[in-house]
């Protein structure tokens, strides 16, 4: 053995013998010592060691060494741990800190609804100021279907609280799995009540979450059709509703430039809202009283084109809106075109006389009672078979004095006219919902015959109201309006008719309301003028004689007319009273009656105890039919 290894064997005897008279942990670092020396000391190998052997036993007595209880390396060790511990810890923590603050990343429903939700409408208020639609902020729950780790229990849950959820329904909405989107969107119910929404908090279901909404119409039913509704999402799916979003409130929303209700300025409405529940109780009843399968009425200002009440039957609550949408629920004055019978008289007549080609005094021969046109007849419903002048034509109403005069005038004249009233293109208002009308594709001379009494054309109820109000307010033209307007805005009027044909159909109104089928809408005191139209539906291409579409105009007062009063029904039926008879004047004039008889004290229209001096002075001068009789010298 080499001099080197000698010095080894010494002071391992050395050591062996201090273990005797030393403590164990000092024993412990003598012999600790003692490796490391032996280690740094230069060896001669052997024949048949290696290097690595040797490492490997200077490894293994480096680590025996780190895991002895010497006190020294006990520091070492729990500073080691502690930072492992810290840094394992630091992590978790700092995820749960930034899935707390920004949380998983939201689906593209989860942003439109969270962004709908956090949106402001403005009031709509009638033209008093009542409100019509408000926003009211309730809360709607949803779920992040990615976020919830059982979603049996989350079902069990939630029915349990909210039961008039379908958990077979729910448990399939929550089937989804979290996407590239993020951790998905659905909404478990909408419009919370404030104890739903507390029992549903303390259910502490994570990835079930709440977002304000609700968009409140505290009257119902009453203004259905005008003001239309929003959807779940707050955005208007019709009527006024679905107009003020065109008009740039989703862009001013998207951009956050609304912070709260306050910065919208209400939008007023056209509607008197004592008149709209007047005009909608009045029709429910007569078309429940006359079976009828819908109906609808309104009031206009024939002055400024407003709207002052509208309604169309059957309705659907604001509220509630699941069937806004539905096709019978229509707006039947907006929407629906129909053909509208003897009211397209009053067009007829008023085109004579602006012609120049016939006047109050001209008379038309009707005897036969059938016009032979080619190979068509044109049949009298309410036939004189004698020569009759033109306010017999209204009061009596039959078909050929009618055809006769738009022959006169031709069929050029004709459609002229009626694309100046308005009639041959779609009617826009603010509403969103609007119908073209249908006119014949070839317009020949037969045309002309038939659409002279209303049949071969189809048009908008409110059309055909604002061209009777033409002709009413002394020959101004003016787009209806659902806004408050200001009586003084003449910029939406155009001038169609002279102010003296406009007063010949005035006195020819009231005189139909005097003796002839307007009599069941005039109200006394009132001076009220109108016309019935009856028109056979149009079914599979044929028209059906018992099934009819009956309307009713009437306006007031006619020396003076403010407003002009509609009504339409669809297949009101026959009573004993009518004689059977189904006929407008039977139903939509009653109706139309009643309207009057209830509304025009609320809208401030004053009785007149005495008959109005002359108020047809232009028929006086030309000794008109009946004159006399309507206010005379």
């Amino acid at each position: 053995m080499s001099e080197d290894a000698d010095q080894i064997a010494d002071a391992a005897a050395e050591t062996q013998a201090a273990d005797a008279h030393v403590p164990e942990h000092e024993a412990a670092l003598l012999e600790a010592a003692a490796l490391v020396h032996a280690a740094n000391a230069p060896r001669v190998l052997a024949e048949d060691e290696h290097v690595p052997v040797d490492r490997a036993e200077r490894a293994k007595a480096f680590l025996r060494s780190m895991f002895r209880l010497a006190i020294e390396r006990s520091h070492m060790r729990v500073a080691l741990v502690g930072l492992v511990f810290v840094a394992v810890f630091g992590t978790i923590s700092a995820k749960l800190l930034m899935m707390a603050i920004f949380g998983e990343p939201p689906s593209q429903e989860h942003r439109v609804a969270a962004a709908s939700s956090t949106a402001f409408r403005p009031d709509i208020a009638d033209r008093n100021g009542e409100i019509l639609a408000t926003d009211i902020r309730t809360v709607s729950v949803f779920a992040e279907p990615g976020n919830i780790y059982d979603k049996d229990e989350a079902v069990e849950l939630l029915t349990a609280v909210l039961p008039e959820l379908n958990a077979t329904e729910l448990r399939a909405k929550l089937a989804s799995r979290k996407g590239r989107s993020g951790a998905g969107f659905v909404w478990v119910k909408r419009e919370l009540t404030p104890k739903q929404q507390a029992e549903v908090h303390r259910l502490g279901i994570p990835g079930i979450g709440f977002l304000p909404d609700q968009r409140v119409y505290p009257n119902g039913t009453a203004a259905a059709h005008i003001l239309g509704a929003t959807n779940l999402d707050g955005i208007g799916i019709a009527g006024m509703e679905k107009y003020i979003d065109s008009t740039g409130l989703q862009a001013l929303n998207s951009f956050g430039l609304v912070n709260k209700q306050a910065d919208l300025k209400p939008v007023q409405l056209s509607i008197d809202l004592r008149a709209q529940f007047a005009v909608r109780d009045e029709l429910a009843w007569g078309i429940d009283h006359f079976k009828a399968k819908a109906g609808a009425s309104m009031i206009l200002d024939v002055k400024t084109g407003e709207v002052i009440a509208l309604v169309s039957m059957p309705d659907f609550d604001p509220n509630d809106p699941k069937d806004a949408l539905s096709p019978d629920r229509i707006n039947r004055m907006n929407v629906g075109v129909y053909e509208m019978g003897s009211t397209f008289k009053a067009m007829t007549l008023a085109m004579a006389l602006d012609s120049g080609k016939y006047n109050v005094n001209s008379t038309f021969d009707t005897r036969g009672g059938v016009l032979n046109w080619g190979r068509q007849k044109i049949h009298e419903y309410h036939g004189t078979n004698r020569v009759i002048t033109m306010p017999e034509v209204f009061t009596h109403s039959p078909n050929i004095g009618s055809a006769k005069m738009a022959l006169g005038v031709g069929v050029t004249g004709h459609k002229a006219f009626l694309k100046k009233m308005g009639l041959l293109d779609r009617l826009r208002t603010e509403l969103p919902e609007s119908a073209a009308p249908i006119v014949p594709s070839r317009w020949t001379e037969i045309n002309t015959i038939t659409i002279a009494f209303g049949h071969g054309i189809a048009v908008a109820p409110i059309q055909a109201a604002a061209a009777v109000a033409a002709i009413a307010n002394g020959g101004d033209l003016i787009t209806p309006t659902f806004l408050k307007a200001n009586p003084d805005d003449k910029a939406r009027a155009t001038h169609v008719l002279s102010p003296q044909t406009s007063e010949a159909m005035r006195y020819i109104m009231r005189l139909n309301a005097s003796e002839g089928s307007a009599k069941k809408a005039a109200i006394p005191y009132y001076f009220v003028g109108g016309k019935t139209g009856t028109a056979e539906k149009v079914i599979g291409g044929r028209y059906i004689h018992n099934r009819l579409f009956t309307t009713f105009m009437a306006a007031a007062p006619m020396n003076d007319p403010k407003y002009l009063f509609v009504t339409i029904m669809d297949e009101p039926q026959g009573l004993p009273e009518s004689g059977g008879y189904a006929t407008a004047a039977w139903n939509s004039g009653v109706v139309t009656g009643k309207v009057i008889e209830r509304v025009a004290p609320i809208l401030g229209l004053p009785p007149q105890f005495e008959p109005p001096v002359r108020p047809f002075p232009q028929m006086v001068k030309l000794n008109a039919y009946h004159i006399n009789q309507l206010g005379g010298p």
